[in-house]
């Protein structure tokens, strides 16, 4: 394969902005019926937590000091979107908090009721692409019986989701 020229272009910023605009219209909906999810949706949102603009408590970011992932399924109240993010109440360890995670911070968003999944780089990682991608698995208070291992799937993968991975083949 050769090497492409330097795009003058920042395409992936304007694709990894795009993918994150339909996390936030997602959300945005929900929010819209009052909290409530459709059908079997539930969502795995995966952030860095140390990211500008993260607002979560001091206990949970010693627990979880770059990555964790939450779930959106049975107990969540507060649904709040924003233009550049949400906020959420959570339950961790049957201590209601919120948390505060603008979209910029987000590396996936998983809905596992219909195998879709959107996967890309911290914005303010675009240039660190090759960094080893580290989830943790859901920390908050989860009812249900979604199992995940906090990592989606891999486009192309043989369990026929849904993924999208963007990587424009950065030099390294």
């Amino acid at each position: 394969m050769t090497d492409a020229p330097d795009s003058l272009i920042p395409y992936d910023e304007i694709v990894q902005e795009a993918l994150r605009a339909v996390v936030g219209r997602v959300l945005g909906q929900v929010e819209a019926s009052g909290g409530v999810l459709p059908g079997p949706h539930h969502f795995y949102i995966t952030f860095r937590t140390g990211a500008p603009g993260v607002m979560i408590p001091n206990r949970l970011k010693e627990r979880f000091p770059d990555e964790m992932t939450i779930v959106l399924q049975n107990k969540f109240w507060d649904l709040k979107v924003e233009e550049d993010g949400f906020s959420v109440g959570l339950t961790f360890n049957q201590v209601p908090t919120t948390l505060v995670v603008p979209f910029r911070a987000i590396t996936a968003f998983v809905d596992p009721a219909v195998d879709f999944g959107l996967q890309f780089q911290a914005a303010d990682d675009l240039e660190e692409a090759d960094e080893a991608d580290m989830h943790d698995d859901a920390g908050n208070d989860v009812s249900g019986t979604g199992e995940t291992s906090g990592q989606p799937a891999v486009e192309g993968s043989d369990d026929g989701s849904n993924v999208v991975t963007v990587d424009f083949g950065r030099k390294k």
